[in-house]
């Protein structure tokens, strides 16, 4: 374990004073399960996984701001949802092969869980987290910025970002907390015919609720997904 441990300590850049820390961060709790933990969710990645996403918000958001000074909310808020997202996060612990390096049940191992998304975007989270406290935010920062920020160094891809659905996005965000799916719901349309304003509400479940109003059913529900996404986002 100690030289897999150090190849990925060499793709991470850091070379962790206490490896107690990486290794937390790659165990999935289906591996102490299997060994019949009386306590199996601890030692497990989900506490750090917990805390990567509190950091990756801050540090992206910082980033994001910093970068573009000029930026409108919507576009920053937009950005920020691919960047933090199951989809970006998993693209990321691919090319830094973090699947092979988990400690999986056998199960959860033969299931593919070395490649599927939602179980490699938590890892990477859990390992940002195990950054962050054995080198400093600092050293969680450098990781992200070469990691996750580096798709903000190409023009293409920032277009591509820009063209994201938060409606989809939100999905996926729901999906992945565990929440009811998003429900849309026209409350209000009000002007005449040729310059109507529509109000639209999405529900997830009965506790978080986003309103917003726009000239059509489709750009309510956009700004409603996107004021929603950021009530998910404190929350987690």
């Amino acid at each position: 374990m100690s030289l897999a441990l150090a190849s990925l300590e060499e793709k991470l850049g850091y070379r962790f004073r206490n490896r107690e820390l990486l290794i937390r961060a790659l165990t999935h709790r289906s591996w102490l399960s299997e060994r019949v933990s009386p306590l199996p969710e601890v030692g497990d990645n989900e506490q750090l996984e917990f805390l990567g996403d509190s950091i990756l918000g801050f540090v992206v958001s910082e980033a994001l701001v910093l970068r573009h000074p000029s930026a409108r909310e919507g576009s920053l808020s937009k950005w920020k949802a691919h960047l933090v997202s199951a989809t970006h996060l998993h693209q990321c612990a691919l090319k830094l092969g973090l699947g092979e390096h988990l400690q999986l049940g056998k199960g959860e191992d033969r299931n593919g869980g070395r490649e599927r998304k939602t179980l490699l975007a938590n890892a990477l989270e859990a390992v940002i987290a195990a950054l962050h406290i054995d080198g400093g935010i600092e050293t969680a920062r450098a990781f992200i910025d070469e990691h996750v920020l580096q798709v903000l160094e190409n023009p293409e891809d920032v277009e591509s970002i820009d063209a994201l659905n938060f409606k989809s996005v939100l999905q996926e965000r729901t999906q992945a907390l565990g929440l009811p799916a998003p429900r849309y719901t026209i409350v209000e349309s009000r002007g005449p015919e040729h310059a109507k304003i529509f109000t639209v509400e999405v529900r997830v479940g009965d506790a978080n609720i986003g309103r917003a109003s726009g000239p059509s059913k489709k750009s309510a529900s956009q700004e409603a997904a996107r004021l929603l996404l950021s009530q998910l986002g404190e929350e987690s």
